[in-house]
């Protein structure tokens, strides 16, 4: 393997490691290029680095710890729900090309993450996602392996209760999310909630700077409403478009103004035959790393007859 072919797996691990661990591509990649520099530097003066891979592994994990301790801080203040960043599968240099889409990477799984504490989230996606023995997880988070098989356990036992325990296959969840979205597109409640758990949750980010949901909502009546609200404000507009997109690896979609500009991002968790959750990220913020953003607030706010939208 060649030098830059070993840098790019490194860059590649690093990401994907950052990412899950704080749901945000800017911190990632930051960290990303820290744990590139460290190994360059290392080499620079005349170290031996046995394992390359296990270096920038245990350089991004604990930089992930302590950018997540801060972080947590600052989400205290956060308007609204904090929901991790997405990433779109659509054949660009945009960040989903940087890590692998599973179902690790599903939003969802993210959010669920946020329930842990850095060290136990470190431990489970280094042991049920990378596949570290518990002796290398150990010596990367600083812990005994006891310690570290511990926090796996409690972690694991932590996101399980509160996972869907059923499988879909991937032409399922396409299937279901078509009839999800023209369902939504259409304004047609009743089909709406024949697709949604009895326990869905939908979930909004619009960081005080965008509209959104102010809290989660729950059970299928009331997200089936709340979609349906949100849709015909959204689709209101002339040209307004619904692109189907898969957001971290799972069904979703896209809103883009007339001029092409995104407006929000949509993913749904499908379990079964049925949605488990639609998590909807609005804030700008949270969607420049994927092209240029328009100004939902603005376009909601201005006095416009309806015009005819489309889903492609």
């Amino acid at each position: 393997m060649s030098e830059d072919q070993l840098l790019e797996e490194l860059r590649l691990r690093a990401f994907a490691i950052a990412y899950r661990m704080l749901g945000s591509v800017a911190e990632a990649e930051d960290i990303v290029q820290e744990a590139l520099l460290r190994v360059h530097r290392t080499l620079e003066d005349g170290e031996r680095i046995e394992s390359p891979r296990a270096f920038v592994a245990t350089v991004a994990t604990r930089l992930a710890i302590d950018e997540l301790r801060s972080a947590r801080v600052r989400r205290e203040s956060y308007v609204g729900e904090w929901l991790p960043e997405p990433l779109l599968a659509d054949g660009t240099d945009d960040p989903a090309d940087q890590a692998e889409m599973a179902d690790s990477l599903s939003l969802a799984f993210l959010v669920l993450l946020e329930s842990l504490s850095p060290e136990e989230r470190a431990v489970l996606l280094l042991r049920d996602v990378f596949d570290y023995g518990y002796d290398e997880i150990a010596a990367i988070v600083g812990k005994s392996e006891g310690n570290a098989r511990q926090l796996a356990a409690r972690a694991r036992r932590r996101v399980e209760e509160r996972r869907p325990r059923f499988e879909s296959s991937r032409e399922q969840r396409e299937r279901l999310a078509s009839r999800f979205f023209a369902a939504a597109v259409d304004g047609d409640l009743g089909s709406l909630e024949t697709l949604l758990a009895h326990d869905v949750v939908l979930h909004g980010d619009g960081g005080g700077k965008a509209p959104a949901i102010a809290r989660s909502v729950l059970g299928r009546s009331r997200v089936a409403r709340t979609l349906g609200a949100g849709m015909r404000q959204g689709l209101k507009f002339p040209g307004t478009v619904l692109r189907r997109v898969e957001v971290n690896g799972q069904p979703g979609a896209v809103l883009l103004d007339g001029d092409g500009k995104l407006l929000g991002v949509m993913a749904l968790d499908i379990a079964g035959q049925q949605v488990r959750s639609v998590v909807a990220i609005v804030n700008p913020d949270k969607l420049q790393h994927l092209g240029a953003v328009g100004d939902l607030g603005a376009l909601l706010r201005r006095s416009s007859p309806r015009g005819s939208t489309r889903q492609t």
